[in-house]
């Protein structure tokens, strides 16, 4: 895989020029569906002026950096998009200096394989991307990191992609006490577990679903399923169970270092080699969110980066047991 670190305070000609390159892919996905299962572009502007009021300013400015399109406007606000999958495991390593660490399965043809690194609204944040304004983890200048895996459900129901409601975290909270007010209201369209760490060691993890209210709990490990499994056949692939045993078993009795608890997430079972089936490990992420710092790593590679000295760049990565 290519990965590429990109920096740019505020929307640009880096970021038109991402969303020019990604959008014929991501419009294809988007309408998969056909173009009447996706919300209007009024429906999609109410909906993040009610949920999500202090970014509408940040959301029409991409939106006119991207061109302006009807279609592009609404994919941006990842009001109910299209039902998607993936895999992930993450967990909090509560030594001297509390890190976030996780792995993130997905489909390797429809992933960013992109670092962002931002100031938009005065907000630094860096994060892995996900549609170009959506994060899967990242960490930002209050010292507050986020990271999400799927909540291993089926239900579809009418809400935000979850990558959105991450940025929105990101760009307007400060504290794990005011991320968790945030993912206790904000509806979203899928089942998804999502973990917040901040700079006073304070750590939460929601399990967010469409059809119910957000459960807010003290668990540091999250995997694929929530307080019971309900999608069995999905459990088994990806075996979630037995990596949220695996991860609370290194937590509570083993005792692991730091690096060897970080390790643990580049080897089985936590790290997967399920690449045909869409589920195979893209990398670990680990964030320091009290130094501001994170690392992306693969088997033999670390990619540092500081939330105050970014480093812009590309690296070219082997996946071990990707095609």
């Amino acid at each position: 895989m290519l990965w590429r670190a990109i920096s740019e305070d505020l929307p640009g000609p880096k970021w038109a020029g991402l969303f020019a390159e990604y959008w014929p892919h991501y419009r294809r996905w988007w309408l998969k569906e056909g173009e009447s299962a996706r919300p209007t572009f009024a429906e999609c502007r109410r909906a993040l002026k009610i949920h999500m009021p202090e970014i509408v300013p940040l959301y029409e400015d991409l939106c006119e950096q991207a061109g302006g399109g009807d279609h592009a406007a609404r994919f941006l606000s990842f009001y109910c998009p299209p039902p998607y999958l993936s895999g992930c495991s993450q967990a909090i390593w509560g030594g001297k200096e509390p890190v976030m660490v996780r792995n993130y399965d997905y489909n390797t043809s429809a992933f960013d394989s992109l670092l962002l690194h931002t100031a938009w609204q005065g907000r630094k944040v860096m994060g892995t991307s996900d549609g170009l304004f959506g994060l899967v983890d990242g960490v930002n200048d209050a010292g507050l990191s986020i990271s999400l895996t799927f909540g291993g459900r089926r239900v579809v129901g009418v809400g935000f992609g979850v990558p959105l409601i991450l940025r929105y975290v990101l760009q307007t909270c400060e504290t794990t006490e005011h991320a968790s007010a945030v993912l206790a209201r904000m509806p979203t369209h899928m089942s998804y577990n999502v973990t917040v760490l901040d700079r006073k060691r304070k750590y939460l993890t929601a399990l967010m679903a469409p059809d119910r209210p957000a459960i807010i709990t003290n668990a540091s490990v999250a995997t694929n399923h929530q307080e019971n499994v309900e999608w069995i056949s999905h459990a088994r692939f990806t075996a979630t169970v037995e990596r949220e045993r695996y991860l609370l078993q290194r937590l509570r009795f083993h005792r692991d270092s730091e690096e060897k608890f970080i390790s643990a997430f580049l080897k089985p079972p936590l790290y997967s080699h399920a690449f045909n089936a869409g589920f195979g490990t893209l990398y670990t992420a680990v964030y320091r969110p009290r130094k501001r710092q994170m690392e992306l790593r693969w088997p033999g590679t670390i990619w540092p980066q500081r939330l105050d000295a970014f480093d812009e760049g590309s690296r070219k990565v082997l996946l071990p047991g990707a095609a």
